[in-house]
């Protein structure tokens, strides 16, 4: 009985995997960083990252992933609905960055640098978002810096996670080409 998933299974298993390891990881960090570094004025994320491998993965599916990974965050932090608001929604800003990943081609964009500097594109358009949000909230000019440089660690993290899934095979690459691409290698 070897039942073979359809196209629609597997995005639904990956889409799932893919939430778990952002939400395991966000909540973890956020929970580190207020346990062992509360004085820290430094953040670290693994929003930008994943959310960058899912928008690879599965183009505007990673909208729900953007949206998760400002609830982890707020959750951890213990935040009140405000920051849910400023979190989840900013973080969706960065469904701008899709629309360029598909005109230049997913193949295209994750050759060489290209694929850092979308996921760097994704980090900071999620910034802006949160930052615009915390605006239409009556926040301050001043107090917005606080999103580009709290977050400034995660640039280089976000850099370094996505240098290392474009060298793992099939992470960093839009689903139907790797699923065809190994079809291929079985046949031939």
């Amino acid at each position: 009985m070897n039942k073979k998933r359809t196209f629609k299974e597997y995005r639904t298993i990956d889409l799932a995997i893919w939430a778990v390891i952002l939400l395991v990881c966000e909540f973890i960090t956020v929970k580190a960083a207020n346990v062992w570094f509360p004085g820290v004025p430094y953040t670290v994320s693994v929003a930008a990252s994943v959310v960058s491998i899912v928008y690879m993965r599965w183009g505007y599916w990673g909208c729900f992933h953007a949206f998760m990974a400002g609830t982890a965050f707020c959750m951890a932090s213990g935040a009140e609905l405000k920051y849910y608001l400023i979190y989840c929604l900013g973080n969706l800003l960065s469904v701008l960055a899709v629309p360029v990943l598909l005109k230049v081609g997913k193949e295209k964009m994750r050759a060489g640098m290209s694929g850092v500097v979308f996921a760097l594109a994704v980090l900071l358009l999620m910034q802006t978002g949160r930052a615009l949000a915390a605006l239409l909230f009556g926040a301050g000019l001043g107090s917005v810096t606080g999103f580009y440089t709290t977050d400034s660690i995660s640039l280089l993290f976000t850099g370094v996670v996505i240098w290392i899934a474009k060298r793992l095979d099939g992470v960093y690459e839009d689903q139907k080409h790797y699923l065809l691409r190994l079809s291929a290698k079985e046949k031939a």
